[in-house]
């Protein structure tokens, strides 16, 4: 079974990373965004899922960065990430299924 990993990093207020681990091979997008951080994400999660011929059903570890970084954009990342965890049964930043990873601000 493949391992599949979902990368997520909103810690910047002008850019918006996201990835995938398909076991040592990573794949990286990188978007300039504005206000609209929350919308980015999933569209390039997406993105890199079909580029792959996986569905969000394939991932098996999700990993977000918490922080330091602003505000509005941690609260974003690490929000898709649970909420994604929780409803796919994975685990977020190595932690137990169902413990949600808790934004660190600076």
């Amino acid at each position: 079974m493949k391992k599949i990993i979902l990368i997520i990093d909103t810690s910047s207020n002008k850019v918006v990373k996201v990835g995938l681990q398909i076991d040592d091979e990573a794949h990286m997008l990188e978007q300039t965004i504005d206000h609209r951080k929350a919308q980015a994400v999933l569209p390039m999660a997406e993105q890199l899922l079909t580029e792959h011929k996986l569905t969000i059903q394939d991932v098996t570890n999700i990993e977000v960065t918490p922080g330091p970084g602003s505000f509005t954009g941690l609260r974003v990342g690490v929000a898709i990430a649970n909420a994604l965890g929780f409803l796919l049964k994975v685990s977020v930043n190595g932690k137990p299924v169902g413990e949600f990873v808790e934004p660190v601000y600076s």
